[in-house]
């Protein structure tokens, strides 16, 4: 009676595509979750191996062989990719292969789930996608307010050569001819090191996450952000010895730290200190469950603070304490969520009046390790 009742329930199941296979991969049950899924009506499969289920190129590679050769070594197997339905379309699947063993713990055969996620990956994509555009937009926006301290910077040096290309034209004394070379040639050479340093950050992509060096990186965003700050502007940068490498994008962090800073710059006005400060840390659930190995960074300035009735806001998509056309009030949110897809937390400490300090926990970079049977 309780076979009959589970086999009512397997059967009732439409989501879902709940099927059994032999030890070498033949079906041997089939709901009506799977016909819906899939296609194929029981009558047509029975009997068939589950690799008419895989694209050709899956099939090609011995795809389904190795997830039932895994389920058979280790009890499970789950994967994710296409599949294919009998009329030919493609959809995207997480499916999960489990053992089942008699009484005795012989292996009588496998139980096969697969879900149809086609719609979820989608939407996935178009998060990732719309991710991307807000990247681009708050790089640009980045990107007009550096060049704007650059200009002046390359005003300056373009004085310099010029006012020294003129003297050494009109100077009959070799050594002092020498001397104002030195200062076209160390000018141009600035000039340059600013160009690199503009171009880099400009065509920085999006990367996947990976391996980065905290302390190089650090290093590239203050030599960009020194053009964008006023004269009476302070940066100071302290970092750990021995930070250790981060898995994180390198690409969004490094707009994501340009960003905090320039909000730094607007809190502080036109006299101030920003300090970038870096350190190891070992949480243990304090910080939004957390536990592990991180590196905190701390972006901290002495500017007029956050109204506390606008802290728990802050990190809300559109919403700025900005004049209009000021701000879009996607910076911190875009801060949140890529520290949260890092693995990673961020939190805000402010005082009216005596400043702010932002708070990134990220994830140490960890190896992966290979094991050999």
């Amino acid at each position: 009676m309780h076979a009959y009742r589970y086999e009512q329930l397997v059967q009732a199941v439409v989501d879902y595509a709940i099927y059994m296979l032999d030890p070498g991969g033949h079906v041997v049950s089939w709901n009506a979750g799977a016909q819906r899924i899939k296609g194929w009506t029981a009558d047509e499969v029975i009997g068939k191996h589950f690799s008419q289920f895989f694209t050709e190129q899956d099939r090609a590679e011995g795809k389904p062989a190795l997830l039932l050769e895994r389920a058979l070594r280790t009890g499970v197997a789950q994967d994710e990719g296409w599949r294919v339905r009998k009329d030919g379309t493609r959809f995207w699947a997480l499916a999960a292969l489990d053992v089942i063993r008699s009484a005795d713990g012989e292996i009588i055969g496998l139980a096969k789930i697969t879900r149809d996620i086609t719609d979820r990956r989608e939407a996935a994509l178009q998060l990732d996608a719309m991710r991307a555009q807000l990247f681009q937009a708050q790089k640009l926006e980045a990107l007009g307010q550096l060049t704007g301290g650059m200009a002046h910077d390359f005003n300056n040096l373009l004085t310099i050569i010029i006012g020294s290309a003129r003297l050494a034209l009109n100077s009959k004394d070799p050594q002092r001819s020498q001397r104002l070379l030195e200062h076209i040639l160390d000018a141009g050479e600035r000039g340059t090191q600013m160009t690199q340093q503009l171009l880099s950050f400009a065509r920085h992509k999006a990367l996947k996450q990976g391996r980065v060096q905290v302390v190089t990186l650090i290093e590239s965003i203050r030599l960009l952000v020194a053009h964008a700050l006023p004269k009476g502007v302070e940066l100071q940068v302290q970092l750990q010895e021995g930070l250790q490498d981060i898995a994180v994008d390198g690409g969004q962090l490094q707009m994501v730290l340009l960003n905090l800073i320039l909000n730094a710059r607007d809190a502080v006005g036109n006299e101030g200190v920003i300090r970038l400060m870096g350190c190891n840390c070992q949480l243990d659930g304090g910080v939004e469950d957390l536990h592990g190995v991180f590196v905190r960074l701390d972006i901290s300035d002495n500017g007029r603070g956050i109204d506390p009735s606008v802290l728990p806001r802050i990190f809300e998509p559109f919403f700025t304490t900005k004049a209009f056309g000021k701000g879009t009030g996607l910076g911190l949110s875009q801060v949140y969520g890529f520290i949260r897809q890092s693995n990673g937390a961020v939190s805000v400490a402010s005082v009216p009046g005596e400043g702010t300090c932002m708070t990134l926990y990220l994830p140490v970079f960890a190896p992966v390790t290979t094991t050999s049977n």
